[in-house]
């Protein structure tokens, strides 16, 4: 499993109620990294936060993370 994708599932699992139901999905392209993530319903609102700070700030972590091996990477949420 990629760097990205653990840290991306133990972002998430911190934040739901459920976290059994967390699956992040990695499409790894030629210059970018897309990760989706998806989570049950009853936990979207959480895993978006008030004014999507959460997921602004998840998608922060990732793309520092991922700039240290010079890659790209953009988190979507399904």
């Amino acid at each position: 499993m990629g760097q990205l994708k653990e840290l991306t599932l133990r972002m998430a699992r911190a934040v739901v109620n459920d976290p059994e139901m967390v699956k992040v999905e990695e499409v790894e392209g030629a210059s970018m990294i897309v990760l989706e993530l998806s989570v049950s319903p009853d936990d979207m609102g959480r895993i978006i936060g008030k004014d999507g700070r959460v997921a602004n700030a998840m998608r922060t972590l990732l793309r520092t993370s991922a700039a240290k091996d010079g890659k790209r990477v953009n988190l979507e949420i399904v």
